[in-house]
C-alpha cells in the first residue's frame, strides 16, 4: 500500500517562500505522475502542480506557475512544491497525490493516492 506525508507546511509571512515536501512508502513511485492540489476553507479542491514520472512534463495551474515550481528525486521517492512571494490566498491544506501511470494530468480522479496533507497559512 503506498503511503504519501506532506510536510513543510506552517505559518508564513506573506511575500515569503516555502518548500512543501511529499515522501512515499510502500511502493516507488519513479514510474508514477505526482500532483499537488489544495483546498482551502469554503471552497472546493483546486488543482497546483502535476509532474510526469520523468519530470520531462510540467502543468501548473495558470494563476500559480510563475510562483510555484514542482520537481521531484526518483531517488528519494519525493515530490516537491516550492511556493515563492506567498499571498494570502495562498492559504491552504495542500495534498500530494500519486497516479497509476506516468503521465502529469490535472484531474483528481486520475489519482490513485492521496497523502492526508499539510496546512499552509499565509498571513498578510
Amino acid at each position: 500500500q503506498v503511503q504519501l506525508v506532506e510536510s513543510g507546511g506552517g505559518l508564513f509571512q506573506a511575500g515569503g517562500s516555502l518548500r512543501l515536501s511529499c515522501a512515499a512508502s510502500g511502493r516507488t513511485l519513479s514510474s508514477s505522475g505526482m500532483c499537488w492540489f489544495r483546498h482551502a476553507p469554503g471552497q472546493e479542491r483546486e488543482f497546483v502542480a502535476a509532474i510526469s514520472w520523468s519530470s520531462g512534463i510540467r502543468k501548473y495551474a495558470d494563476s500559480l506557475k510563475r510562483r510555484f515550481t514542482i520537481s521531484r528525486d526518483n531517488a528519494k521517492n519525493t515530490v516537491y512544491l516550492q511556493m515563492n512571494s506567498l499571498k494570502p490566498e495562498d492559504t491552504a491544506a495542500y495534498y500530494c497525490a500519486a497516479a497509476a501511470w506516468g503521465s502529469a494530468s490535472t484531474k483528481t480522479g486520475e489519482y490513485a493516492h492521496w497523502g492526508q496533507g499539510t496546512q499552509v497559512t499565509v498571513s498578510s
